[in-house]
């Protein structure tokens, strides 16, 4: 099917409401929580708890995570291919620093409901200048996406429109910019790629990999919608609320530190000044005292109502206390996982998610290897490795996975993996490397050998 000549256009009208959330959950995130303009005088803190909790659940959720590449049999060929796939893709998670890049896109996630994936061939890159794949994260905010009829999980087009400076889209393009920046559009299908530049149509061509090099994926799954959910608006609330109440806290402290001065009685006042030794003179029957705002109690009402919003935080955002490492009851074992349970389901309901979003990026990066090298990596099977979410007794994890290993429930690389070495078969080929320099060495001492007696 060929690409609409105005596609370039038809975006600008497209998936408005869309980008409109995306701006404004973006701009909470960075701290813009309170409506309207500040009154004259008026005190307002922002205490970031959103942003916190952000950060802190894609920690959890990308800590140790990796791909394994594992022998789609037990012949020597299959075990040969997942040797290769699983160095191509420790290659290809280094070159495009990979761990980092994780991080940052679960953040950014988490922030607009969508996210978003590009795996390509550079031609120029390489230690020698012959190509690899390169994997990086396109803004969602410039990726429109076309699913196919009721089919939520295929998509039959992607269009990516992002900016590039003058001086850029001259060199790669040959373009000169109309204003202060060129925008590009890049229209992909599994059987084209179109291209434009500042509305113009520059190339149409078949496209070079045989399937669409994105993976849109969504923060939450809302059902039945093909764009996903953001954690900021259940928080956005309780964060204003809380940034008001601590305001008005701090307003109620630093007047109690400068006490109010309350004359009754008093028509006139002159040269009344609340300081140390000061002398008042006040007619008959007229009153002064120093208002006290903290008479009575009322402090406590409002850290009171402060804490009771914590707690409405954490109970929405799933992320206990004790997560943030105030674990006051010393709790382990079972007790500390029953207290970080919400946290848990929420970062394996969004396992559930990324799971299928890395294990696809992984075995794209291995089909454009394979097409620009000539190189076999599959078939093999791609196996997700999840880091543990609570703290783990290494020694008794090591007794665990020996245990199955000889029960022959684990194979022996499985084992490895769980253990968190990212290379098996690297590791087995230096254990069978070491092993044999140690034969050699025992051989050499033993009598009658090398001419000895």
């Amino acid at each position: 099917m060929p690409m609409e000549s105005d596609l370039p256009q038809q975006l600008e009208q497209r998936d408005r409401e869309r980008l409109r959330a995306y701006r404004e959950h973006l701009e909470f995130y960075g701290g813009a929580q309170w409506r309207g303009s500040p009154r004259q005088r008026e005190r307002r803190l922002t205490f970031n708890y959103v942003r916190a909790f952000i950060d802190k659940l894609a920690s959890y959720l990308t800590d140790g995570m990796s791909v394994m590449v594992e022998p789609w049999d037990s012949s020597p060929e299959a075990v040969d291919r997942s040797r290769r796939g699983q160095e191509a893709l420790l290659s290809i998670a280094a070159s495009s620093a990979l761990e980092q890049l994780d991080y940052e896109t679960e953040v950014d996630t988490a922030i607009l409901g969508d996210g978003c994936y590009k795996v390509t061939w550079d031609a120029e890159a390489g230690d020698g200048g012959d190509g690899r794949v390169r994997v990086t994260a396109p803004d969602v905010q410039g990726v429109f996406a076309w699913w196919a009829g009721d089919d939520m999980s295929r998509l039959w087009r992607v269009a990516s429109r992002y900016p590039l400076a003058p001086e850029e889209a001259e060199a790669m393009y040959g373009v000169r910019a109309r204003g202060a920046q060129a925008t590009v559009v890049e229209a992909w299908t599994e059987r084209e790629l179109a291209l434009w530049v500042d509305g113009r149509l520059l190339e149409e061509r078949p496209n070079p990999y045989g399937l669409i090099p994105f993976i849109v994926f969504p923060n939450l799954r809302e059902p039945k919608r093909p764009w996903g959910v953001s954690d900021i608006p259940p928080l956005m609330e309780p964060q204003r609320e809380l940034n008001r109440a601590f305001s008005q806290l701090s307003t109620i402290m630093e007047l109690s530190g400068n006490p109010i001065a309350v004359l009754e009685g008093v028509e006139e006042a002159q040269d009344i000044a609340v300081q140390p030794g000061a002398v008042w003179e006040l007619p008959e029957r007229a009153r002064a005292y120093l208002l006290d705002l903290l008479q009575g109690g009322g402090i406590r009402l409002h850290t009171e109502f402060i804490d009771l919003l914590y707690r409405t935080l954490h109970d929405l955002s799933e992320a206990p206390r004790t997560a943030f490492g105030d674990n006051v009851r010393n709790l382990s074992g079972v007790a500390l996982e029953m207290e970080l349970h919400p946290l848990l389901q929420k970062v394996r309901r969004k396992r559930l998610i990324r799971g299928a979003v890395y294990l696809r990026r992984a075995d794209m990066a291995l089909r454009i290897l394979e097409r620009h090298t000539g190189v076999s990596y599959r078939p093999a099977r791609l196996r997700m490795s999840w880091g543990a979410l609570l703290p783990r007794d290494r020694g008794r994890l090591v007794r665990e996975e020996q245990t199955l290993v000889e029960m022959g429930a684990h194979s022996l690389r499985r084992a490895m993996a769980e253990l968190g070495i990212e290379d098996p078969e690297l590791e087995l080929a230096r254990v069978r490397e070491e092993r044999e320099e140690t034969a050699q060495r025992v051989r050499a001492r033993e009598p009658g050998r090398n001419g000895a007696v």
